[in-house]
């Protein structure tokens, strides 16, 4: 039987990803009507540069819990391919566990930039759209993902996956 915990972080990686998408998908959209426009009317969105980059990165970071659910990071197994499957599960809990803490950190020193970016109310240079909500979608991706890696890591992975 599942945990209803993993249920919940379950719902959560998904209801990311689909953030993620839709924030790809505005911006794709976004830079079809610039590029159409550049080419057939010399119009174009300024700044749209600016947008792409902060969607792209926020969309990264809102993609890593639902990969690091379905495990479907990259793994190097070249070394443990022949292992007995207790010694590949063990080293993919340890694995987990590095990869939540670093994903703790880069949520911690992300929080940490996010209270500067609103304290100083930078923003973009072309638009003028603050920084902080680049922030805002990046911090819970990645303390999201730390979450599900502990989980992993404590818990394990449940059913030894195909390789």
């Amino acid at each position: 039987m599942r945990p209803k915990l993993m249920t919940l972080l379950e719902w959560l990686a998904k209801a990311s990803a689909v953030l993620a998408g839709l924030l790809l998908t505005g911006i794709t959209l976004m830079t079809c009507v610039s590029l159409v426009g550049r080419n057939t009317t010399g119009w174009t969105l300024v700044g749209d540069f600016e947008l792409t980059a902060y969607a792209a990165g926020a969309a990264i970071a809102l993609f890593l819990p639902i990969c690091q659910f379905h495990r479907a990071n990259i793994i190097v197994d070249f070394f443990t391919v022949k292992a007995r499957p207790a010694t590949r599960q063990a080293l993919d809990r340890l694995g987990a566990a590095l990869l939540a803490a670093a994903m703790a950190l880069m949520a911690w020193r992300s929080a940490l930039g996010l209270a500067n970016a609103w304290s100083t109310q930078t923003g973009s240079m072309m638009l003028g759209v603050p920084d902080w909500w680049v922030y805002v979608c990046i911090v819970p991706g990645l303390a999201l993902t730390a979450l599900i890696a502990t989980v992993q890591a404590l818990l394990g992975f449940g059913d030894e996956p195909q390789r």
